[in-house]
């Protein structure tokens, strides 16, 4: 057995647990990131002008800032500033559940303004609020129409994620730099890792297009007028 071989084979649980964190950062940060996207849609949607003007903001500068120079401001300078002893885990699943969320606010906007818009009549007219209605029809809506740009949204996260080994995280990325940096097996190690990537996106992308696949609802168009 080659060196490489060897190293590999000895690396791989070391490397699947850390998938394991990767999963956990990804999946912690999507749900915030839907938690925060929905909030926002909502507000630029159907807000006046100061959650229009405040939520804009907030996506503007979430896209405009690279991921790294964002971990790097709040794990190093803001939450030290602040006095928040936050872990390198929890640190990398907030910043990345914030940049999602910016990136989600504009994929569920787009879907709440291609919703007809008679529906909050419609709804009216059936005694319903305004609440009641974002709550009961509009977002349940917003969220199936969703699911294929959340879907690549997710694809993206979990990329990013290997961004945490920066500052410590011990996801996939960080632990195959610390194997690789004491067998010297850099390349068969890298290509191992990038493997680990590929799977859990194909694995997810699949469980979304099964979820799309599952709630469409056949000869329904969503697109308003």
């Amino acid at each position: 057995m080659s060196a490489s071989t060897s190293a590999v084979l000895d690396a791989l649980p070391y490397l699947i647990q850390g998938s394991l964190i990767t999963i956990g950062i990804v999946s912690l940060a999507m749900l915030l990131g839907l938690l925060v996207g929905l909030t926002m849609a909502v507000g630029m949607v159907y807000g006046n002008s100061f959650w229009k003007a405040l939520f804009g903001t907030y996506v503007w500068f979430f896209r405009g800032v690279p991921v790294l120079v964002l971990l790097f401001l709040f794990y190093f300078g803001l939450f030290h500033w602040l006095g928040l002893n936050f872990s390198a885990f929890a640190a990398v699943t907030l910043v990345l559940g914030m940049v999602t969320g910016a990136y989600q606010a504009n994929i569920f906007r787009g879907a709440m303004l291609s919703l007809p818009k008679g529906q909050f009549q419609a709804a009216a007219a059936l005694g319903m609020g305004n609440r009641q209605t974002i709550l009961s029809i509009i977002i349940p809506q917003v969220l199936r129409i969703s699911i294929p740009a959340w879907s690549n949204e997710f694809s993206i996260v979990l990329k990013d994620s290997a961004l945490a080994f920066v500052i410590g995280a011990p996801e996939i990325m960080a632990r195959t730099q610390f194997v690789a940096s004491r067998t010297y097996q850099h390349l068969p190690l890298y290509i191992t890792a990038g493997c680990l990537y590929f799977l859990l996106t194909w694995a997810g992308v699949l469980a979304l297009m099964q979820l799309e696949k599952s709630v469409r609802i056949p000869g329904y168009s969503h697109q308003g007028t």
